[in-house]
């Protein structure tokens, strides 16, 4: 080896650790939102996560994106989807975990709480493989409106396993479900689309249609969208017919996408496709949107997942770096950013795991409102936050942190992802504004959830005055061209309340004060200099 290349300066590669033990604010969090018992097998699976070979998986998977094959060399259709073993490795990984189906499976106090977090872990090692698993997850709901449906799939969809073979759900022990609702004219507008359903027998169908989006299209099965006499309904669509035959379910390419590389998103048609009606016939929007509410859910989640890797990667980086005779992390500068990285990420981890415990409380009404407001609000700003945390926390790795054999070229890609899947800002705006306008029920329970954090501190006080004076209902009827800036300070408003109630006092001060008193700047780093950033920093990243 030259004498010239010797490697000093260098941090060690970031692996082996305790994904779980290290974030205080999680381990915190899964106690006190009621699912403190799953914290051994949380702390394995994290551990697990952090192994050199399963991180190898996540470059893996994202460097060999899936390929169509729609033929095989003779001809005939084929329509299947080629992932690099990577990403199968993932797949199994984390549906033996159970993150596709174990509350619904294992039901108990906190099952929801456990499968965030878990969810949460995964997706710092690869988020893409998330996709699937999200969506049958969230597929149990709908299917519970249909008895018939929910025996045949319910077992398969909560199974802990994994079976990537495209055959017949009957022949086998797990399944996957996916999702097709946007249409090229429509796209969020879901009730422009044009997708036609001909029904043959008692609750069966015949679908005829374009979708632009269909998400895992390697699933066994996809709750969709079509039009009946009766207007726009949802149907489960099997890849195979009751006889065994292949559906009349198309690919017609996959998309070229920014990010989420590991994931196969496709291009479909439906050809007389058999499906069988899911819900009332003409409510197909209401009923497929319970399973964008749990999707939305784990939206926030991973996009919580990111910013804590993202935290993670800087944080290691400049406990090991030194410059200007120091280490970076002993920089008051850089101790700056990062203690408002980890502020962030904080905020972020303590309103998505209150949120996933208003899923466990499904039969508790004002958990039910809650859920409905605070899923949309925390999709809204969290999947915000979580672009500009990993761009700041590249930045802190300088040159090192743009290449690609970085993990964070990868979650910068991804990031922008989960402010558009499920909806984008504006339409969740748009859906916030029809809850707090049409649900007193949804108001009244936002705003006794915000006054938990009162009397906390003065800064948290002022802003929820001004934010019950914007939600009075004389001036809701006219928010929507303010809608943005209401969203952001609900968010806001509940990020306060929950740290000023279980955070340590000087995490809880500076978040009141760079976020909701202003005393802080509009980038990251640009905390005042009264708060501790060696406290925050040493909570975030113990050494």
């Amino acid at each position: 080896m030259p004498a010239t290349h010797q490697v000093e300066n260098q941090p060690p590669p970031l692996e082996g650790h305790d994904l779980l033990g290290l974030d205080l604010a999680l381990t915190e969090a899964l106690h006190r939102e009621g699912a403190g018992w799953a914290e051994e097998e949380l702390r394995a699976f994290g551990r697990r996560l952090t192994e050199p070979e399963v991180i190898r998986w996540g470059f893996q998977a994202n460097r060999s994106s899936p390929e169509l094959k729609t033929h095989d060399r003779f001809g005939n259709r084929l329509d299947e989807v080629e992932f690099h073993p990577a990403w199968h490795s993932l797949m199994k990984l984390s549906c033996e975990f159970g993150l596709q189906g174990r509350p619904w499976a294992e039901p108990r106090v906190g099952a929801h709480v456990a499968r965030a977090a878990g969810s949460l872990l995964a997706g710092q090692n690869e988020f893409g493989h998330l996709c699937p698993i999200s969506m049958t997850y969230s597929a149990f709901p709908p299917l519970q409106r249909d008895v018939k449906l929910l025996a045949e799939w319910g077992p398969l969809i909560t199974m802990r396993g994994y079976d990537p073979r495209l055959i017949p759900a009957a022949e086998k022990k797990s399944a996957l479900i996916g999702m097709a609702m946007t249409e090229k004219q429509g796209g969020s507008d879901l009730r422009a689309n044009t997708t036609r359903a001909q029904l043959i027998a008692d609750g069966a169908y015949l679908l005829t249609g374009h979708k632009w989006f269909c998400s895992a299209p390697m699933s066994d099965a996809f709750l969709t969208l079509a039009q009946t006499e009766r207007g726009l309904t949802c149907f489960l669509l099997p890849r195979f017919t009751p006889d065994g035959r292949k559906n009349g379910f198309f690919i017609q390419r996959l998309k070229d996408k920014l990010g989420n590389r590991s994931n196969a998103s496709s291009e479909i048609e439906f050809e007389g496709a058999w499906a069988r009606r899911l819900g009332e016939e003409g409510r197909g929007v209401p009923t497929i949107l319970e399973m964008a509410n749990h999707t939305r859910l784990d939206c926030v989640v991973g996009s919580v997942a990111m910013m804590r890797q993202a935290f993670s990667q800087a944080a290691h980086h400049a406990r090991h770096r030194r410059a200007f005779g120091k280490l970076l992390a002993d920089q008051p500068l850089m101790r700056n950013l990062l203690a408002d990285l980890a502020l962030e990420t904080e905020a972020a981890t303590a309103l998505a795991m209150r949120l996933a415990r208003a899923y466990d409380r499904r039969d508790d009404e004002g958990e039910t409102a809650f859920r409905r407001i605070a899923t949309a609000v925390s999709k809204f700003w969290v999947c915000k936050r979580a672009q500009l945390v990993s761009a700041e926390a590249l930045e802190c790795l300088g040159g090192n942190g743009y290449v690609e054999e970085s993990v964070l070229p990868r979650v910068y890609r991804e990031a922008p992802l989960n402010s558009i899947w499920e909806g984008s800002g504006n339409v969740i705006c748009l859906d916030v504004l029809r809850a707090l306008t049409r649900e007193p029920r949804t108001l009244e329970v936002l705003v006794a959830e915000l006054k938990l954090g009162r009397g906390g501190d003065r800064r948290l006080d002022a802003h929820l005055d001004s934010l019950e004076a914007q939600l009075a209902p004389t001036r809701l009827g006219d928010a929507e061209p303010r809608a943005r800036k209401l969203v952001e300070q609900i968010a806001l408003g509940l990020q306060g309340a929950l740290l000023v109630q279980h955070a340590p006092k000087e995490v809880a001060s500076a978040f009141c004060a760079a976020r909701l008193a202003g005393e802080g700047g509009a980038s990251l780093g640009t905390l005042p200099a009264a708060c501790d950033t060696a406290a925050i920093f040493a909570r975030a990243w113990p050494r």
